[in-house]
């Protein structure tokens, strides 16, 4: 038997979305830009999942453009912003240390187009003050970009007074909401924001399919040119079949996140509690009531988080040093040093994200396997060191 613990980087497909794509892809499977019968049933499938996503996210359904991914509607916003206010000689961005790369990484292309990035450091409780923002903010000012929750600590950000903020300086605003939808209440109206990211895949529908939510009004021009598809801000045939998982998968978590959230909540809190008190040397990286249900981040004091990574999935259990996207790399986690914690915690950490298919049963065999794997890579470690 293997135990998933890694709903942050991609959670399975739940039944209904895979029933949509499935009848997307066989039964109507017609153009939606097509006049015709074929192309109108799919057209119906695109609006009721725009529907759905709006429900989700508390906004209109004509504010939804859908996207290839969460990563695509965040280079949407930021650089389809940016080339909209360029023009008003406003040239400073201002983000976050902890952001996921599909935000810093356009920042730092940006960056190279002309454009001045403040990115703003986070506290060790992984929350970016208000005052941090304040401080940075200026007349300059175009865009600014905070995520709702953070990838690796679920640490929720107070995006709504960071919003606040920037709109008394006529700065757009955005927020990554990727790890977020579906997991908690998310209201673009109560956020007062301008866009919002959210990617299918972290709830329950398929890979491929993203969403920007941009409030009517706000000025955006398309990185993507061609035809007239998503109110010519996203040009290419739709993905029908993508659309309808998500949206799909998005009436799932509307209807189901007041019971899914507390269970969870109740599920990782056991995990943690558990890992803390069997483990000595452990600790949680960010702040343990400001968080998305479903996440801790834990380091394991003495041991290399890949090195117990790959003992955690050789016994059957996957969890995760991070983001995904940053799979392969040696480096620490730049969310945790973000933080200004210590450069060997930043190095022990391993994200644990539970999810709709976790159990009791999952968590007991985690708390169980737990102990032992970092007692024998600690005394690996020390073996190693008494050699040298």
């Amino acid at each position: 038997m293997r135990i998933y613990l890694d709903y942050n980087a991609t959670t399975p497909p739940l039944p209904e979305a895979i029933d949509a794509m499935t009848a997307a892809l066989t039964t109507d499977f017609g153009n939606a830009s097509s006049v015709h019968a074929f192309g109108q049933r799919a057209k119906a499938i695109v609006d009721d999942a725009r529907g759905a996503v709006a429900a989700l996210i508390d906004a209109d359904p004509s504010e939804v453009v859908f996207t290839g991914s969460g990563t695509e509607a965040d280079n949407l916003a930021l650089r389809g912003a940016a080339e909209a206010l360029a023009p008003s000689g406003r040239r400073h961005i201002v983000t976050t240390g902890i952001e996921h790369e599909a935000v810093l990484n356009t920042c730092r292309a940006l960056e190279k187009q002309g454009w001045r990035v403040t990115a703003l450091p986070a506290g060790t409780d992984g929350i970016v003050g208000v005052d941090a923002l304040q401080a940075v903010i200026t007349r300059d000012t175009a865009l600014v970009s905070v995520m709702h929750a953070n990838n690796e600590t679920g640490a929720i950000q107070p995006v709504a007074s960071l919003a606040r903020i920037a709109r008394e300086h006529g700065a757009v605003f955005h927020t990554d909401a990727v790890q977020s939808a579906g997991k908690i209440p998310v209201s673009t109206r109560q956020l007062g924001i301008d866009l919002l990211s959210i990617s299918a895949h972290k709830f329950g529908g398929p890979k491929g399919a993203g969403a920007l939510w941009v409030r009517r009004g706000v000025r955006l021009v398309s990185t993507v040119t061609g035809g007239r598809q998503e109110r010519s801000r996203r040009a290419g045939t739709e993905n029908v079949p993508a659309i309808a998982g998500m949206g799909a998968a998005a009436r799932v978590a509307c209807t189901h996140l007041a019971i899914d959230g507390p269970r969870v909540a109740a599920l990782r809190d056991r995990l943690e509690t558990n890992i803390l008190a069997a483990v000595p040397g452990t600790a949680v990286n960010g702040d343990r009531e400001r968080r998305v249900p479903n996440t801790t981040n834990i380091s394991f004091e003495g041991v290399e988080a890949e090195s117990l990574l790959i003992a955690l999935d050789l016994d059957g259990i996957a969890v995760s040093t991070g983001s995904a996207c940053s799979s392969g790399s040696l480096e620490p986690s730049h969310v945790l040093k973000a933080m200004g914690l210590p450069q060997a915690r930043t190095r022990n950490a391993l994200r644990f994200s539970l999810g709709k298919g976790t159990t009791d049963a999952d968590i007991d065999a985690v708390v169980a396997a737990i102990p032992a794997l970092v007692g024998k890579l600690r005394q690996l470690g020390r073996t190693a060191a008494a050699l040298r």
